[in-house]
C-alpha cells in the first residue's frame, strides 16, 4: 500500500470508531445533564478513558486490517497449497491454542471466574480449559475445510452435545460455559483464525471461500461451552465423591 492508500484507510477507521462510539457518548451526556450529575473531576477521567478507549480502538483496527487480516489470510494460502493437507488440522490445534491463550479478554474472565467463586474455580485451569476447547475445535474447523466436511454435520451434533451436558454438568458452571463462549470470540480469533480459514478455502480449487472459509468462528464459540461443562461434569463427580467419602 502507499502512503495515500495508508492515509485513507486511517481516515475511514477514525470515521468507523467515531460512529460507534458517538451515540455512546451522546447517551451518557443526556443522562449526564438529567440524573447521573457526576462531578467535573469525574468527567475528566471520563473524558480521558473515552478519548484512550477510541485512540486504542484505532491503532488496534488498524492493525488488523492492515496487518492481521492479511497475514492470516496469507498463512492459510500458504499452507492450503500443500500437498499433505492433513498438517493444517494439527497447525490448526497450535494456533487455536495459542490465540485464545493469549486472548486478553479470556484472562479477565478467568480472572473473574476466579474471584467470584472464591477461588474454587482456579483461572489458570479455566484458561487452559479454553485454550485446549477452542484448540480442538480449530482443527476440526481444519479438517472440515480438508476433507470437505459439512458445516451441518460438525455443528448440529455440537449443540446436541451442549444441550445434554447441561443435565449433568455442575449448575455453577452452565452459565460459565455461554459467556466463555462468546469471549473466546475475540479479536484474536476473529481476526486472525477466521482469515486463515478463508485463506485454506481460497487456495483450493474445488473450496468456496465464503461457504467453507467461514463457520470457524461458530465452532470456536461452541468450544469452550461444550469443555466448561465437561470441567463441570467433572467438578460435580469429585464434588459428589468427596461427600461419600
Amino acid at each position: 500500500m502507499s502512503v495515500v492508500e495508508h492515509g485513507q484507510s486511517l481516515i475511514a477507521i477514525i470515521l468507523e470508531v467515531f460512529e460507534a462510539l458517538l451515540p455512546l457518548v451522546v447517551f451518557f451526556i443526556i443522562f449526564q445533564l438529567l440524573y447521573l450529575k457526576f462531578p467535573s473531576s469525574q468527567l475528566v477521567k471520563l473524558g480521558l478513558g473515552i478519548s484512550m478507549t477510541a485512540a486504542g480502538m484505532i491503532l488496534f483496527l488498524y492493525g488488523v486490517y492492515n496487518g492481521f487480516f492479511p497475514v492470516g489470510t496469507g498463512i492459510g494460502e500458504f499452507f492450503g497449497k500443500f500437498s499433505h493437507q492433513w498438517v493444517l488440522i494439527p497447525i490448526g490445534f497450535l494456533l487455536g491454542f495459542l490465540a485464545t491463550y493469549a486472548e486478553p479478554a479470556v484472562r479477565v474472565l478467568c480472572y473473574q471466574i476466579e474471584k467470584s467463586s472464591t477461588g474454587y474455580i482456579r483461572s489458570e485451569l479455566m484458561l487452559y480449559t479454553l485454550s485446549i476447547g477452542v484448540a480442538v475445535f480449530v482443527s476440526i474447523a481444519m479438517a472440515k475445510l480438508v476433507y470437505g466436511i459439512p458445516f451441518m454435520y460438525i455443528i448440529i451434533p455440537g449443540y446436541l452435545i451442549a444441550l445434554i451436558l447441561m443435565w449433568f454438568s455442575d449448575k455453577d458452571f452452565i452459565a460459565i460455559a455461554f459467556d466463555s463462549g462468546g469471549v473466546a470470540t475475540g479479536p484474536m480469533a476473529v481476526t486472525f483464525l477466521m482469515s486463515m480459514a478463508v485463506g485454506v478455502a481460497s487456495s483450493h480449487g474445488n473450496r468456496d471461500p465464503v461457504i467453507d472459509g467461514f463457520g470457524m468462528i461458530a465452532l470456536i464459540a461452541l468450544a469452550p461451552i461444550i469443555f466448561v461443562m465437561i470441567l463441570g461434569v467433572y467438578m460435580r463427580y469429585i464434588g459428589r465423591k468427596e461427600e461419600y467419602e
